[in-house]
């Protein structure tokens, strides 16, 4: 811990942020409220792309799609459970210390994606495969301003295939078309979030759509038919009137080999990121460390969008932006800046470690004697003031 007022003093010149501990976005431009589609992938390591560096095929509709997008090349999951993927594309807040504010007590009417997107009348949906009763999401998502579809909402002609994690992706899928073109025709925009489940131990999915037999049960086979998935549900959404109206994230939850881990091998937190929206938005590369909790803000900043935000997330496009990333376990916080990771650990340990750039990720190298104070003190200011944020 550092005292309150320097910690907040940090994060005010960090994040832009005024007396009051809020940054005020203003554009020069009019909001623009196109419908947001947010697709997080159950373990969708960076590695299993061909982009970057696989060579098994596992994934050609993602890796057609990443050069048709904004591709960002350098973004990192916060941590290593699903629960904070989702708490950092709606909350946009470093993982807090210990459990995740998604299992926590208390944790509704925060300061999320969906208040800012209620405000602006959209509707906002959280669609998940499986039972939403797992790990807390349905009180949480529910408790912050979003209507939750799960499998319970499935009716059984729509569940071709199960698993003990739910329906499969394209159940999934094919259900989260029917809710988007029902949106659609309310006349309001729409944000839905959905939360994809094949790609989980043990790995089973209809046969018939892949070359990978289900009955080998194998991780390449979980990644390959989420991205048959991916791949139908997109033939399917650009048929749909809404389509060009709308903008598409793809990301991670987490990845595949950082799950339960109690380390921070930092190329185990590299996820895939592309916003995609071909009628909107040319082909790029960004290149910029980014964390998760930046996405939802960069594409309010394409919108536009006007807000009072007590986001941590930043839009990565924006000159301001202060490039710096989070990865943590339930032990470890790691704070990533300027090819350094800072570790903070229970019992008030510290570390420093210098970082190597392999040739698609950051890599730990060799840990360093001398801690940076400065980048320490950013570390701790972050950890210290997240949590909780509630709309005021």
């Amino acid at each position: 811990m550092i005292p309150n007022k320097e910690a907040n003093s940090l994060l005010d010149s960090m994040y832009w942020r005024k007396a009051d501990h809020v940054q005020y976005i203003q554009s020069k431009f009019p909001e623009v409220h196109k419908n947001i589609v947010l697709i997080t992938i159950e373990s969708m390591s960076g590695d299993f792309l061909e982009r970057y560096g696989n060579t098994d095929n596992l994934t050609p509709n993602l890796d057609k799609m990443m050069k048709q997008g904004i591709c960002f090349d350098n973004l990192y999951a916060v941590g290593n459970r699903t629960v904070r993927g989702l708490e950092a594309v709606t909350l946009c807040v470093p993982p807090s210390p210990g459990e995740s504010i998604i299992k926590q007590k208390n944790n509704e009417k925060l300061f999320s994606t969906a208040h800012i997107l209620r405000s602006k009348g959209y509707n906002v949906d959280f669609i998940y495969g499986g039972d939403s009763y797992f790990d807390n999401m349905k009180e949480f998502f529910s408790g912050n301003e979003f209507k939750v579809i799960d499998q319970s909402d499935f009716k059984d002609y729509e569940k071709t295939f199960g698993t003990v994690w739910g329906v499969c992706d394209e159940d999934l899928f094919n259900k989260s078309i029917k809710v988007l073109n029902s949106n659609a025709k309310t006349g309001k925009p729409f944000f839905t979030h959905i939360m994809t489940v094949s790609n989980h131990r043990p790995y089973l999915y209809p046969d018939g759509k892949i070359d990978i037999p289900s009955s080998k049960k194998c991780r390449e086979g979980g990644v390959k038919y989420t991205d048959y998935a991916i791949g139908k549900f997109f033939e399917v959404a650009k048929k749909q009137p809404w389509f060009k109206n709308t903008i598409f994230i793809i990301t991670a939850d987490h990845c595949a080999s950082s799950a339960g881990s109690m380390d921070i091998p930092l190329n185990e937190y590299h996820i895939p990121g592309l916003i995609y929206a071909p009628a909107m938005i040319a082909p790029s590369v960004n290149k910029k460390l980014i964390s998760q909790i930046d996405l939802m803000p960069t594409v309010f900043g394409i919108l536009h969008f006007n807000y009072a935000s007590r986001f941590f997330g930043q839009n990565v496009l924006s000159p301001l932006y202060h490039q710096r990333a989070f990865a943590a376990t339930y032990q470890n916080l790691g704070y990533i800046e300027n090819n350094n990771m800072i570790v903070l650990s229970a019992g008030h340990k510290q570390q420093q470690f210098k970082l190597l750039q392999d040739k698609y990720s950051l890599t730990t190298g060799a840990q360093q004697h001398n801690i940076n104070k400065t980048l320490l003190h950013r570390a701790v200011a972050n950890y210290q003031c997240t949590g909780k944020i509630r709309v005021k």
